[in-house]
């Protein structure tokens, strides 16, 4: 990297609606901080003043390449559908502005190595959005790994079980999608919503670039009228030897805070990723509950920018996590769930699978598929060797 920049960079934003609302606030709390100024907003439809507030009077535009030409951005972060990732990030990196780019991504490994490949071409640093992996606890649950805390490691899990109604996936076009238009998109549980819970079993376990994954098994499956998965499970076999599991269904009894499940031979710790709250019970001792902080990936891309801070979610940290998307990508189709394991709940426009809840849990505290819980309707997993 060149010279270190100096505050506040100027920042575009792509995509300041659905969930890039997230990323006006969080732009607006480091613009009052002196750390960020947003110079430009790329929408369809431009914000309003309301919608704006004390962001000032950013450039508006749809047209992405010409609006970081006219702002100066030195930053742009991306929050627009899957399939536009690889895109707008070359754009952004042929013009030297460095990029926080949300998670997944990309819709299939090839495009995401098109990113990277591109990125690091254009000597421009990038930012991958998994805000879980900005959590204190990362370090401080891989220390009580590497001291023992819990003996050997004998696997980690992952359980997502959240809720979403019926019209969550029509809330864009590409929401509920493998392909559009003949485009890749690969929307699912696990490679969007519950993604988090992925890429951070992976990265506790220290598996987090493309080599580090052996083999891959999923199961696959919905009970919303959609074409990709609201409830699946993947089980990935590591380098380093221990098995990962990550279960998750956005067809839930009750919602629940999804968590990573680190296994030992003495003892466990669980993660709540979007608390930041880490629980340490082992063997001779009673349960030890701790809270952490968190940094901001933005604020941790400025602090790299700057001050030559360590990145923490750089592209190739998150390799594994993308050998994944890929392994759902290539897996058959989701397999649609009978009409007897699933209902609707009245009154809330959602679908709900019976039993879901606890075979969430179980395939994070057992490191098992479904279908060796013994789910009726579970498929046999397809299998993906990524050697």
């Amino acid at each position: 990297m060149s010279e270190p920049l100096s505050t506040p960079l100027p920042v575009v934003l792509a995509g300041a609606r659905g969930h890039g609302r997230w990323h006006v606030e969080n732009i607006r709390r480091l613009q009052r901080k002196g750390i960020v100024r947003l110079v430009g907003i790329c929408e369809l439809t431009p914000l309003t003043e309301e919608e704006l507030g004390d962001l000032g009077t950013p450039e508006q535009s749809a047209d992405f390449g010409a609006l970081l030409d006219s702002t100066g951005a030195r930053i742009a972060v991306i929050c627009t559908p899957i399939p536009t990732h690889t895109d707008l990030a070359l754009t952004a990196a042929e013009r030297g502005v460095h990029l926080l780019l949300e998670k997944p991504p990309a819709p299939s490994y090839a495009e995401f190595r098109r990113m990277a490949d591109g990125v690091a071409a254009a000597g421009v640093v990038c930012q991958i959005g998994f805000q879980s992996l900005g959590s204190h606890a990362l370090s401080a649950v891989r220390e009580l790994i590497e001291k023992g805390a819990i003996g050997e490691l004998v696997g980690i899990g992952g359980a997502g079980a959240w809720v979403r109604d019926e019209d969550y996936f029509r809330r864009a076009a590409w929401a509920g999608k493998r392909r559009l238009n003949g485009v890749d998109v690969i929307d699912g549980a696990l490679t969007n919503p519950l993604a988090h819970a992925v890429a951070t079993a992976l990265a506790l376990g220290g598996s987090t670039r493309a080599e580090d994954v052996t083999r891959i098994e999923t199961e696959l499956l919905h009970a919303n009228d959609i074409e990709s998965d609201d409830t699946s499970c993947v089980r990935i076999t590591t380098a380093q030897g221990h098995p990962v599991t990550v279960a998750a269904t956005l067809c839930a009894e009750r919602a629940d805070e999804p968590y990573v499940l680190v296994h030992g031979s003495s003892g466990r710790i669980t993660f709540w990723y979007k608390q930041d709250r880490v629980l340490l019970q082992r063997a001779g001792h009673g349960p030890e509950e701790s809270e952490h902080g968190r940094t901001d990936l933005l604020e941790n891309l400025v602090d790299h920018l700057t001050t030559g801070a360590d990145l923490l979610v750089p592209p190739d940290g998150t390799g594994a996590f993308m050998k994944v998307v890929e392994a759902i990508r290539t897996a058959p189709d989701p397999a649609s769930l009978p009409d007897t394991a699933w209902h609707r709940i009245p009154g809330e426009n959602r679908r709900v699978v019976p039993g879901i809840d606890g075979l969430v849990a179980a395939a994070a505290d057992t490191l098992s598929l479904y279908s060796e819980l013994g789910a009726p309707w579970a498929p046999l997993s397809n299998e993906v060797s990524t050697r």
